[in-house]
């Protein structure tokens, strides 16, 4: 429900935190407590500029169901808060005084993200509140795994200090299972164990710090930015092997915050490559990107049929879970080079011989447009979300 769906003077019942998309909430609708209902109606306010871009104090008050008195009280605040600013007067279109516009202060502040999930270099970058990445830093993935945490913290540090506005908060997509509270409690890759980077992280800088899985980060730029169904599962090809996944709109962590982590299921009874985890034959063993390329440099090797077996090991991972979850779109995020043409090809093709053909024909299968700031977008999604309640 969008702010112009309700009765005038009422306070939305979901939560527009977790609300990514107008009309598209991420919770399910919860009642709202008084003692919460100016701080969920100042979200309602970020969030409609958010999405609709400059408005009058009256259009506001229309779109959000608030009253003209309420709106002008939140506006004000926010204009202090440095969230908000007049952008001038509207054309005249007819008698009477002109409206004087506001909108989001895109501008005012800046967000930090940071995307782990390379395989060779980690990736940072500072953006504006609209998403847009203005300087980018990276450095490469320390060869000691005792040294990566440190590379980290110095690479959050470096873009902090050339944000040149202040900074609304520092997201991360790290690699591996990540609770809710920002630790890493094991990424195989790194050799990381229970590593609580977001408190690591804020010590450092004095700031607010989210921390989430690279794929459940990437998932949320692509509902954002990148116009994903509902029911999307995202696959996300680095380093590891991950997926993100939204059904109805709705993120899925799991009990073990695991949810999505495909790339250490075993696909297939025909052995395979030794993965990281110790076990044989996980998919990450054939998908990552240090795999493919390792296969496709092997002398003599064919490219397309090592392209080809990897897509079939993928379309094997992911038939189940279109099954279970009658998924409409499956969407690839990696090199270019590696996912997309024969790989894609290949998992969709598997996919339609192992699953109900009358019902799951129909599944796309495709590339981000986002490219390599996928991580680092979604990134300011979780900061958005988690400081200003829009996302």
């Amino acid at each position: 429900m969008s702010g112009s769906d309700l009765p005038r003077g009422a306070v939305e019942a979901t939560s527009p935190a977790r609300s990514i998309v107008a009309g598209r909430a991420l919770r399910h609708a919860a009642k709202v407590l008084p003692e919460h209902a100016r701080a969920h109606n100042r979200a309602l306010v970020l969030q409609t500029l958010f999405h609709q871009g400059a408005m009058s104090r009256a259009d506001l008050s229309r779109e959000t169901g608030l009253t003209r008195v309420t709106i002008s009280d939140l506006v004000a605040e926010l204009i202090d808060d440095g969230y908000v600013a007049e952008r001038g007067m509207r054309e005249v279109t007819g008698p009477g005084k002109p409206a004087i516009l506001v909108d989001l202060d895109r501008d005012g502040h800046r967000i930090v993200g940071l995307d782990l999930s390379g395989s060779d270099r980690f990736l940072g970058a500072i953006l504006t509140l609209d998403g847009e990445i203005v300087a980018r830093r990276d450095v490469a993935v320390p060869t000691d795994p005792a040294d990566i945490l440190g590379a980290v913290r110095e690479l959050a540090r470096r873009l902090v200090a050339d944000a040149h506005a202040p900074v609304l908060g520092v997201g991360v997509g790290s690699p591996g299972i990540v609770d809710d509270r920002g630790v890493v409690l094991t990424a195989p890759n790194f050799g990381w164990q229970g590593v609580d980077l977001e408190a690591a992280l804020r010590a450092d800088l004095g700031l607010p710090v989210l921390v989430a899985n690279d794929a459940n980060a990437a998932v949320l730029a692509e509902y954002t930015f990148g116009g994903a169904a509902d029911d999307v599962l995202l696959v996300r090809v680095g380093r590891g092997v991950g997926s993100g996944l939204l059904a109805g709109g709705q993120p899925m962590a799991g009990s073990r915050f695991a949810a999505g982590e495909i790339g250490h299921v075993t696909v297939g009874t025909d052995g395979g490559p030794r993965c990281v985890c110790g076990k044989v034959g996980c998919l990450e063993a054939w998908l990552s990107v240090p795999a493919l390329d390792a296969r496709v440099a092997e002398p003599g090797a064919d490219r397309d049929a090592v392209l080809r077996d990897a897509g079939e090991r993928l379309g094997i991972a992911l038939a189940p879970i279109v099954g279970v979850l009658d998924l409409s779109e499956i969407i690839l995020s990696g090199r270019p080079d590696l996912l997309d043409g024969t790989l894609a090809t290949a998992t969709v093709e598997t996919l339609r011989t192992r699953t109900l053909a009358s019902f799951h024909d129909g599944v796309q299968v495709r590339m981000t447009a986002q490219g390599e700031d996928i991580v680092l977008r979604g990134a300011a999604v979780m900061v958005l979300s988690g400081q200003l309640g829009v996302s």
